[in-house]
This record gives C-alpha cells, structure tokens and sequence, in this order.
C-alpha cells in the first residue's frame, strides 16, 4: 500500500470515528428529549401544527444552503441554527430537539451519502441541544417577550448554537481537507460572521412578528428567501474572487526559469487552487511525469507508475493560445465523483495555458544554459582532447599565483611532442589527432588530482603543479609525465612510439603566469636543443636577459684583466666537522656592477668562445689554492664545475692534466663536477674525455643529483666517483617525505655503487645530524662556511674549532667512539670523501 492510500485511510477512519462519536453524543441528547415529550407531549391541533411547522422549518432550511466542495468532499452550509432558535422561543424545548433531527433526515436524506446524513443529523441535534441548555440557562426569563429581551436574550442564545455549530464542522472540515483546524477557522472567518448575523437578524424579525401579529408570519418565507439569495450571492462573489486572486499567485508563481521549479510550483498551486487530491504533469519530452498534492512531489521520473488515487480524472492539455503547441497534459485526480463549476473549468483552462508557457519557457531556457555551458567549456578547453586550453590554463595559473600562495610550491611544466609532424606527414591529420587524444588521457592519469593539465595547441602540453612541497619535487612529478609516455600508443593497429621534451619552470616572484609559461618555454626548448628529455629553467640560461647580452660583450675584457676570481667552499665530514675538500666557484669582479654572480654570464661565457680561456683561468686559480693549502700542511682535494661544452672538446683532457703538471698537483687531487645536463646524444665524445680523464686518476662527480631524468642514465655511461645531492631535497628533507625518499634513495645507491655521497646546502644542525644518521658521509653550506677566498679558507683551517685545526664544526660524536647509524650497512665499503660541488654557481 502507497502513502497517499494509508494516509487517506487514516484520514477516512478519524472521520468515521468523530462521526460515530457525534452520532453517540446526539442519541443521548434526542433520548433526553423524548423522556422529556412525554411530559409536554402535543395535545391539541394547535400543537400538532406548532410540531409541523417546525420539523418543515428545519426541512427548508436544512434545503436552503450554501454549498463549498473541498477536495472530492462537498460541504453544506444551511440555516438550521436559526430555525432552532425561532422552535426555542415559540415551543418546548423537548419538540425543537426531536424536531430537528426529522426535519434535518427529510431534508438530507435523499441527497446525501450515509455518513453525512448521519453527521448532518448528529451535528444539529447537539446544537438543538446546546441552544437547549443556553436557554433554559436563562430560566424564568426565556421565552422573551419584550423586544429588547428578544434581541438580547436571542442573541445569546443563537450566539451558542453558532459557537456550536463551528466547533462541530469545523475540525471535520479540517481533517477532510487536510488542513489545519486554526486555518480552517480563520478562513472566510469575516464572511461565517456576516451569515450568523444576517441569520439571526430572520430569527429576531420572526420572533417580534410571531409577538406582535401572527398573522405577518407569511411573509418570513420570503424574508428568509431573499437574505439567503443576498448572502448566496455575497458568497459566490467572495469565491470567485479568491479564485481570481489565487489564480494570479499561482500563475505568478510559474514565472521561474527552472523546470523543476516550474513543476514543483505547478503540482503544489493547482492541488490548492482546484482542491484536487492529486495533481499530475505528464510531458511529452523525455516522457517525464510528476505527481504530487499540496504537501509536496510524489512521484517524478520516467517509468510509467499507476497513480495511487482511484477516483475522478480530469486531464487538459497542454497547449498554448494558438494550441501549436503540445507539451503534455495536465490531470487533476479525485477521490470521489466531483463536478467542475464552469468557472473552475475556465480557471483550469487558464492554468494550463499559463503552465504551458511556462514549461515552455523553462525548456528554452535550460536549452540557452545548456548552450552557454557548452560555449563557455569550448572558450576554456581543447575541443579535440577535453583538456585545458591555454586560456584557461592562464586564468586558473594566475588565480592560483594571486590567491594561493600558502598552498606550496608552484611549477609549470611544457611537454612537446618531437617529430609529430612526421606522424602527421606519414600517417594523416586523423591518426595524428589520435596520438594527440592518447596523448591527453596518458598526462591526465599520470597528473594528480590538484594539477591541471592543458593542451596550447598543436603537440604542445602544459601541466600546471600545485601545492608542491618543495621545488625540486617538481622534476619528479614532470619525469613521471614524461615517463607515462614512453609505451607505444596503438594508432590504426600499429605501434607508435612518442618522445617528448620537457621544460620545468617554477612560478617566480614576479611577472605571474605569463612569465611562468615563458620560462617553461625557454626550459624545454634548452632541453631540445641539448638532446635532452627534460630541463629546468635557470636564469643563466635565459637569453631574454638583455642585461646578460649586455655584459657578454664585456667577457673578453673581462678574461684579459683578470676580473673573473675564485671563491671556495669547504666541503666537511659529517661526522667529525673536520674540512675534507673545498669547491671552486667562480665570481666576476666587474669594475662598474660589482661583484656579478655566475648564474648571469656563464651562458654567454659558453656562446662567446671564450670557454677554454675561462676554463684554463678559473683552474689555474683553483689548483693554485689547493697548491698553497697543502703547503700549510692541508692537502684538500678542489672541486671544479665542468661546462658540457667543455667536454665535447676532445683537447680538454690535454689541457686540465697539462695544469695539474704545471701547479705539481697529484690528479686525484682535482674533483671534476658534471651536472646532468649532459648530452646524451654526444655520450661517445664525451666517454672518450671522461675515460682519459679518470684513467689519469682526475676524479669526477656528479652534481645537482635527483633533479634531472637521466641520473641512472649517466650513472650507467659515466665512471663518476661521487654523487651530490641537490640542496633543494636537503632543504625540503624535514616537510617533504618525497624529499626525504629521493636522498633515503640516492645514499642506497651510492653505498650499493661504492660512491660517496656529498649534501648541498647544509644550513642547520638538524639537517646535518640527519643526513649523517642516514649515511651521509659529506655535505657542505652556510651551516659550515660561505664561499671565502683561498686565503681566508686557508685562514679558518688554521684556527679551527674547538681547539682542533682543520675543523669547521664540533664533531657529532667523541674520537675512536663505534656508532652505529641507521641506513648504514654493517660491514660496508666506505672511501674517504672527496668534494664534490654544491656551490651558489656553475662553471667550467
């Protein structure tokens, strides 16, 4: 059973059960008037006339009423109360009573159900009884005879049978409707007034005739007559009013552009304006149905459901004024037989109209929304891959650079695809628009939920990284991009593979997006140019510098005057503080800048030519150094940059142990550093310097280790025999775990490779005790020295720390004391640390 059937059986079951309660509580009232009858029973033809005519009085005026349908339920409103006032003050009570319950069963009988016969008969027989008690309350003075006492005594008496009269109907009527007995009561309140008062205006005007001449009583009848015409027509005219007015709310109320709204609005209007027990919208499109009644939907869907309300259907169309239209039907359902008045037929009428345009307005509407959402998604997405274009891609950098500073790091990495235009070329545009699709959907999977991934045109990608915890976690998560490209794609039932270059570029102080795109686009087209799979922007790289374009004119200059010096940073053991190595880095003394950091002019130093003869000059002042430290009495190995370039020079080997010569410096005692930005495409020129170089006994590093994706390349290629950690990992190791994973990672791979392992950027000593707990063998920064001139390095051995020469910081544990530290293996090789560079720059 549904909910609308249990709760109209619940409604029809409390009715019955206040019905038969009236029922019980008039029995005994007409009981009381029989036992009473015998006592003043009709004795004379006078008395059978008085009998008579009252029982017809209640007949005609229980058939002289006001008729209000709620719902499929339709309510009588008569003059019955006033017909028991006029018996009350011309005949016994113990008459009107029993009077009353046969002229209310003659008049109701014949035209009403059982049950309301029954309520209609209960119900004025308690009020006769009621107005039975007020007056016999008045004792001695009841019936009144005097015209003042008529209308006072009167109206005290009628005044209780209408108190009674709505205390009975009322809460019926409320329960019926399923309304609230205070909002039944307040309803038409005004207008039940004015009808007791002109009913009791006929009662006091029959009275005072039957007093003053009995023979004008025929002309109450047609007093009563013409006041219930009045008051009829009164009625009506207040009906059709509040029809009009909630017509007007209820088409009001459909000017909303949601169609769900609308329906909502409709189900719930139409219920109250028609009194309907259901209302139904059936619409033609998308075959949608929605049912439901003032108290809310019952049913909206598609599938076909039988409605719950068994009774009278009144279905109208749904169409517009020209009825061109046919959007559906519109069904009122009742439980019971009801009849439309012609008015509510035309109210119907105009509430479907007022329905269809509506529906129709909504439909429009949503259709435009639908159109501008589509229109609004083309302006911000790629329409061949459904990613980002760069549109958006600008519109949700800049948001996220203006607004979300405190979520992490920003980074944007370029991905380009190479030799596309061959796939265009061989295969067609359309298997090249499907490597481009595959394309997309492998960078969205490989992205995390916070990135954004945007595709700016051709085989061009973008994908925008929030909230990183570090930036040197951004080449990370741009190798794992990358590498989601590197299985074939299946195009057409053949294999393609696709390769890709890559850019990184973290958002910088100024300049927003835009700049952010431009220097991840200097980024991978340095990365292209050097053969590469993936490239960090670096300021030094940047030739939109036009300042660094200024001062590469000034590098020959600058080489013959000297003006290019040395600075050095220990490199220390972790554990015993003491200074087991120093890098060189190198700095320009311009004469009119100042002091110029490496990062500005070692790009264009490369471009310039000039790379051997600052190469031969900032090892020569290097290799001086360690010559003046050993003579001290602390042999130090240096630690030198090594510019790509220079290792494509196949007489860089001659030259480098040709100054080893010149300064008697053993070659070990020179650290070469490679970063790795090295060409691979050029790896067998670059072996064949390397190998000469190791054979010699030079040592080689490899710098700035994690940052790029071909470490494990190189490291496979390349007899290096140390390796360093970038600063940045160091940095972020104590809030980042991917941080702290990828050094955990390198000091494993260095200890299964027998390699050391230095640390860049050492600030504190949480850092250093942590790294030296994991197995770090060497580290250098701040937290130990900043880059000084030989002498002054030279100067700082000297002095030392804590009464020990050579030491830059105490040591982290007591000499000759066995540590064991976690992330060491127990009985593993270990060598004597060797510099290698972490250093503020990059030099050949």
């Amino acid at each position: 059973m549904s909910r609308a059937t249990e709760s109209r059986t619940a409604v029809d079951s409390r009715l019955r059960g206040i019905v038969y309660t009236l029922v019980a509580g008039a029995t005994i009232v007409a009981l009381t008037a029989i036992f009473s009858a015998r006592t003043q029973h009709p004795d004379s033809a006078r008395d059978f006339v008085t009998v008579t005519a009252l029982v017809l009085t209640v007949t005609l005026a229980t058939v002289i009423k006001t008729r209000l349908r709620i719902r499929s339920t339709t309510f009588y409103f008569a003059w019955v109360e006033t017909a028991i006032v006029i018996g009350l003050a011309v005949a016994p009570p113990s008459w009107v009573i029993l009077a009353t319950g046969i002229g209310v069963a003659c008049g109701s009988v014949t035209r009403l159900a059982p049950i309301k016969v029954a309520f209609a008969i209960a119900k004025h027989t308690l009020v006769a009884g009621g107005a039975t008690v007020a007056a016999l309350a008045l004792g001695s003075a009841w019936p009144p005879r005097e015209p003042l006492g008529i209308v006072v005594l009167l109206g005290f008496v009628y005044l209780v049978a209408a108190i009674l009269d709505d205390v009975l109907a009322i809460p019926v009527i409320a329960l019926a409707s399923r309304t609230p007995v205070l909002r039944q009561f307040r309803d038409d309140l005004d207008l039940r007034i004015a009808g007791f008062g002109l009913r009791f205006l006929v009662a006091a005007c029959t009275v005072l005739i039957l007093r003053v001449d009995p023979r004008l009583l025929p002309a109450v009848p047609a007093l009563v007559l013409s006041l219930h015409l009045a008051y009829s027509s009164r009625i009506r005219t207040r009906t059709e009013q509040q029809a009009w007015q909630r017509l007007a709310r209820a088409t009001d109320a459909l000017n909303v552009v949601d169609l769900d709204q609308v329906l909502t609005t409709a189900v719930t209007e139409a219920s109250e304006l028609f009194s309907a027990d259901e209302i139904e919208i059936e619409l033609r499109e998308g075959g949608r149905t929605v049912r439901g009644n003032a108290a809310g939907i019952a049913y909206d869907g598609t599938s076909p459901r039988p409605s719950d309300i068994d009774g009278r259907v009144m279905p109208v169309a749904l169409e517009g004024h020209n009825r061109t239209d046919d959007l559906g039907v519109l069904r009122l359902r009742f439980a019971g037989p009801v009849e439309l008045s012609e008015r509510e037929q035309y109210t119907l009428r105009t509430f479907a109209s007022a329905l269809c345009t509506a529906v129709r307005n909504a439909q429009a509407y949503a259709e435009l929304a639908r159109i501008a959402e589509d229109h609004a998604y083309a302006a911000t997405h790629d329409a061949l891959t459904g990613l980002s274009n760069r549109r958006h891609l600008l519109d949700e950098g800049s948001a996220q650079l203006t607004t979300r500073h405190a979520d992490g790091v920003t980074a944007l990495v370029l991905i380009d695809l190479n030799h596309f235009k061959e796939v265009n070329d061989t295969l067609g545009h359309g298997a090249g628009d499907r490597v481009l699709i595959q394309v997309a959907e492998r960078l969205r999977d490989a992205a995390r939920p916070d990135d954004l991934v945007a595709r700016l045109g051709g085989d061009e990608f973008a994908v925008l990284l929030r909230g990183l915890p570090a930036p040197a976690v951004a080449s990370h998560r741009a190798e794992a991009l990358l590498n989601a490209l590197h299985d074939p794609l299946d195009v057409d039932g053949m294999r393609i593979s696709v390769e890709a270059s890559g850019g990184i570029a973290v958002a910088p102080a100024t300049g927003g997006m835009p700049e952010l795109l431009r220097r991840a686009d200097v980024a991978m087209y340095q990365a292209k140019r050097a053969g590469q799979r993936l490239a960090t922007y670096a300021p030094a790289r940047d030739t939109a510098d036009l300042s660094r374009l200024t001062l590469g004119g000034e590098l020959p200059r600058a080489v013959a005057d000297h003006e290019f010096t040395v600075n050095f940073q220990p490199i220390v053991d972790l554990g015993s503080g003491e200074v087991i190595g120093a890098e060189a880095l190198a700095r320009w003394h311009h004469p009119t800048h100042g002091l110029i950091d490496p990062l500005r002019f070692l790009e264009a130093v490369e471009r310039s030519g000039l790379l051997p003869a600052f190469a031969e000059a900032i090892l020569d002042q290097a290799l001086i150094a360690a010559g003046s430290w050993r003579d001290a009495g602390f042999d130090l190995p240096v630690s030198v940059n090594v510019s790509p370039r220079s290792l494509l020079d196949a007489r860089f080997p001659g030259a480098v142990l040709a100054r080893l010569r010149a300064h008697d410096l053993p070659p070990d005692r020179l650290v070469l550093e490679l970063t790795e930005t090295l060409t691979l495409s050029q790896l067998d020129v670059v072996d064949r310097v390397l190998s000469r170089l190791r054979d010699s006994g030079v040592r080689l590093a490899l710098d700035d280790f994690g940052t790029g994706y071909s470490s494990l390349s190189l490291l496979s290629r390349i007899p290096v025999h140390e390796l360093k950690i970038d600063r940045s990992f160091v940095t972020a190791m104590e809030t980042a775990p991917e941080a702290a994973a990828v050094i955990r990672s390198t000091l494993d791979l260095g200890r299964s490779l027998n390699l050391t392992v230095v640390a860049e950027g050492v600030e504190s000593e949480p850092q250093r005790r942590a790294l030296w707990e994991l197995g770090c063998a060497a580290g250098q920064g701040h937290l130990f020295a900043r880059p000084l001139p030989a002498g002054a390095l030279l100067a700082s051995l000297q002095r030392g720390h804590g009464g020990r020469t050579g030491a830059l910081a105490p040591a982290l544990h007591d000499a000759g004391a066995v540590i064991r530290l976690p992330g060491r293996r127990a009985g593993g090789a270990r060598t004597r640390p060797n510099p290698a560079a972490a250093g503020d720059s990059r030099q050949p």
